[in-house]
Formats: C-alpha cells, structure tokens, sequence
C-alpha cells in the first residue's frame, strides 16, 4: 500500500454500488478504476488531500463511468438509472417525464448525465475555485 493513495477494492466498490456491480465484474471495475484516476489525481500530491474523500470522489466517477457505458449499450437495468435534473413534466398514460437541466452548470455537461456524476461534480465544487499560492508572486495578467 503506497502512502497517500487509493487502493482500489472491487469488494468495497460493489458494497457501494450493488446496481452497478452486478454488471460490473472485477476486471472491468479495474478500468474503470484506472479511468477515473486520470479524471482525479490519485497520487499524494493530489489536490484531495483526505485519502478517504479522495476515494469516495474516485468511486463516483468510476460509478458514473460504468452508467454512461451501461446506458450507452443498452443493457442497464430498468431502474437503476434515473433522470438528471428538476422534473419538468410527468405522465401517466404510456408513461412519460421530461427533466429540466436549467439550473446546471453548463461546464458539467458530461458529469450532469448521471447522478453519479452531477454528485461528483457537486461535490468537488470547492475544488474548482480560483487558488492563490501564498509567497510567490501573481503578476497582473493585464491584456491590451
């Protein structure tokens, strides 16, 4: 076990995400592990400083990557993947609901697509503000 980074365990990960894991194997999740880290930086010099935040953020992408695939092929089960977003309208008849993705940000598109994803997006907010080094210098980036 490498100091400062996660160690990927499928058992866990299924523990989480029971929908997924039944159709996600091991050596899948093992991909999708290693996906999901070149999105999040899993080294000790990540910005997610707390090795167990920094896991839960990597299982959501992981999770959210495993949707989109399931949802791409068709195969996932009915269910398990609601839609994203405030719900606009709804039927009865021949079932029907439309979803209202007004209030997202149109930065998180790809990760507003599942709610693993618009939960990873929402939860590595305070990630994506301006940072400021303290001691060195910020010149002015002044354009003519």
């Amino acid at each position: 076990m490498t100091a400062g980074v996660v160690e990927f365990s499928y058992t866990d990960w299924a523990a989480a995400f029971p929908d997924l894991a039944q159709s996600v194997k091991e050596p899948q999740a093992r991909m999708l592990f290693r996906q999901a880290c070149l999105f999040l930086n899993n080294t000790a010099f990540s910005m997610v400083k707390d090795v167990e935040e920094r896991q839960d953020l990597l299982w959501l992408l992981m999770a959210h990557i495993a949707q989109l695939g399931l949802n791409a092929s068709g195969s996932g089960r009915s269910g398990t993947q609601g839609g994203v977003g405030r719900i606009a309208s709804a039927s009865r008849g021949s079932v029907s609901v439309s979803f209202d993705g007004a209030g997202l940000p149109s930065k998180a598109g790809w990760f507003t697509q599942t709610q693993y994803g618009l939960t990873y997006w929402q939860a590595t907010a305070q990630y994506r503000q301006m940072r400021m080094i303290p001691g060195r210098p910020h010149p002015a980036r002044i354009w003519p």
